[in-house]
């Protein structure tokens, strides 16, 4: 099953400081019939400064089967019109991302602002599109750690010695 759900009210506040915004937390959707993407929300107005990177928690997880990945892109409008990028230029939803031990598999996106002066995203604007896809695996895989973290954690149980 492939879904997007909230995170609990719990991370919420763990992620964002307080319970103002949860209720508000708007769900990722497709805009039209033939859309590959969802457009991923922007839960608050945030400031990105010139010329620096933020991270943008979003208030949303995704579940999907265990040969699925997400993959979140820049949308165009923020990239072209607002001159925004993806900080790893692609970010990739593993499905055992989704309620992970350490953040529940909250989705953050890291944008970077290439413009000279500092810019606001508002709240409610679409920021990332996301788009789930499937993914295969050689015959002689042998991948059996289970993940722990999030962005940039390569710490899995049973080899805790991953930087």
């Amino acid at each position: 099953m492939v879904r997007w759900e909230k995170i609990s009210k719990e991370q919420y506040i763990k992620d964002f400081g307080s319970v103002i915004g949860y209720d508000e937390i708007k769900l990722p959707e497709r805009k039209t019939m033939k859309s590959s993407g969802y457009d991923i929300y922007c839960p608050k107005d945030v400031i990105i400064k010139a010329h620096c990177s933020l991270i943008i928690p979003t208030g949303i997880k995704a579940r999907m089967s265990d040969d699925m990945f997400l993959a979140l892109y820049i949308r165009s409008s923020m990239a072209i019109k607002k001159n925004f990028r993806l900080v790893n230029q692609v970010g990739i939803i593993d499905s055992d991302y989704y309620n992970n031990i350490d953040n529940e598999g909250h989705i953050m996106v890291c944008l970077y602002n290439d413009n000279d002066i500092d810019m606001m995203i508002r709240k409610g604007e679409r920021i990332v599109q996301g788009i789930f896809q499937s993914f295969y695996v050689t015959s002689d895989d042998i991948a059996s750690d289970i993940r722990i973290g999030g962005i940039g954690s390569t710490n899995m149980m049973g080899d805790v010695n991953n930087e």
